[in-house]
């Protein structure tokens, strides 16, 4: 069989992190089966729908590696389609039009909240043979579903879901100014898309059941539907928009790395064996719904720094490099071109103890600032001892021809047996001079990664 899958966001603001992997499973199950995956623009919302944040979700996508086929569908060009379809239903006695004022509605609900009960619509103009239509006032399209019996869904992730069709009220498939609500403008793009398998978070499994008479009552293909569990805060709440985690630019701007938060992603809610690692290729070959568990994920901030160091110290310093320099374009001061080479070739041990870009940008301002600064406490480790041990190796320094690890290794070693102190003693005071900390990386790359008069100027400033 054919697999079409489709993520469908609505552009009202940042793309959420729980719709980013929603978008990643409905593509890795589409590729995983030769298939295709969409992009749909679900737009109709026209007082919050802003064309940035359409930008926005596209290029969070992209950036992710989650490259829809195609053109983006937007949801907007097609609702006169909607339209059609709510009135072909209205002929066909599957839907009708109800003339309940907001007031009465809002009556109907406040009568519920005070029994303790869920607001359902009495369906007054369901049959109206002996209603009068009331004068100035706009009907909504409501569908009629059905009273009795049960639906079940086949749910690829939760399993057979049964209910009883009491329970889903006459929804609302056309409001009082005639444009279409979620229910029918999803139900019939998905089929205009032909749509297979519909993937989404399982807040929306009642909205599958009311969808699913739709595509009964037009006589259409019901694709698979999988709702996968929501996302929830370390806290173990529902993850919102107002977390500082929530949306994909929370981690973009902290310098996680693509692959590692598609990575983290997959493993959130998903697993294959012991795995924990995947690449772009083994993901797609390796994912089924099968490996999709039944119960709500939590978010762990650690683990995703951890994933993300793991990729930082494997990927090659070229490409490793190219990313750094994206991330400070967006997030950063701009670097002197002049700096590249050495950021470059310094990338092999700026990485070590980084486990975001963010971490690289910290280690390397040593580096990036021609002028350092110290900070207070670190100059107040710089007593006479360290100066005298700067003197000491400003003048060893000089004398080195050949610069290199080895070279500076028994120089270093000369200086602990001079002053009669340990390692520490001797670098620390050398490392607050060249990088204006006590903290950072490893000495030998320090001296090693700066100009050797740049290393002498420093010195001396300190003194």
């Amino acid at each position: 069989m054919s697999f079409n899958c489709r993520f469908a966001p609505s552009p009202t603001g940042p793309l959420h992190i729980g719709g980013v992997r929603t978008a990643l499973f409905n593509w890795l199950l589409a590729k995983k089966n030769k298939g295709k995956y969409f992009l749909r623009i679900e737009d109709t919302d026209k007082e919050r729908s802003k064309d940035k944040f359409k930008q926005q979700i596209i290029n969070s996508l992209s950036w992710l590696g989650i490259e829809h086929d195609g053109n983006e569908y937007i949801q907007s060009n097609n609702i006169s389609k909607h339209i059609a379809v709510a009135e072909n239903l209205l002929k066909k006695g599957f839907a009708y039009q109800c003339y309940c004022s907001e007031e009465e509605i809002n009556e109907q609900k406040e009568k519920c909240k005070k029994q303790g009960m869920p607001y359902v619509y009495n369906r007054k103009w369901r049959d109206a043979k002996d209603l009068k239509i009331p004068e100035g006032v706009k009907p909504v399209v409501r569908f009629k579903s059905k009273i009795s019996g049960n639906t079940i869904i086949k749910d690829l992730v939760q399993g057979e879901r049964n209910i009883s069709n009491s329970t889903i009220e006459d929804f609302v498939i056309l409001r009082q100014d005639n444009t279409p609500t979620y229910q029918l403008s999803a139900t019939v793009d998905d089929h205009e898309m032909k749509i297979t398998h519909v993937i989404r978070g399982d807040d929306h499994m009642i909205n599958s059941f009311k969808q699913k008479q739709i595509y009964d009552a037009m006589g259409w293909e019901v694709p698979y539907f999988a709702h996968i569990p929501l996302i929830h805060s370390e806290q173990g709440k529902k993850l919102s928009k107002r977390d500082n985690a929530s949306t994909l630019e929370d981690y973009i701007k902290i310098g996680i790395l693509a692959d590692a938060l598609r990575n983290y992603l997959l493993r959130l809610g998903w697993s294959y064996k012991d795995k924990e690692i995947f690449t772009k290729q083994e993901s797609i070959d390796l994912f089924d719904l099968n490996g999709v568990g039944k119960s709500p994920s939590k978010l762990d901030l650690s683990r995703i720094y951890s994933i993300n160091e793991t990729y930082i110290k494997t990927i090659e310093e070229a490409n490793l490099f190219i990313f750094f320099k994206e991330y400070v374009s967006k997030y950063k001061k701009p670097i002197n071109k002049s700096k590249d080479a050495i950021l470059l070739k310094s990338m092999a041990f700026l990485k070590n103890k980084a486990k975001t870009l963010e971490d690289i940008w910290n280690n390397s301002q040593y580096i990036i600032n021609d002028k350092i600064e110290i900070g207070t406490e670190d100059k107040k480790l710089i007593d006479d001892m360290s100066k005298k041990i700067i003197v000491d190796f400003i003048a060893e320094y000089e004398k080195i021809t050949s610069l290199s690890r080895e070279t500076l290794e028994p120089m270093i070693k000369s200086l602990i047996d001079k002053h009669k102190t340990n390692f520490k003693g001797v670098g620390q005071p050398i490392r607050i001079a060249l990088v204006g900390s006590r903290f950072g990386p490893g000495l030998y790359d320090v001296i090693l990664s700066l100009e050797k008069s740049e290393v002498t100027k420093r010195l001396k400033n300190i003194l």
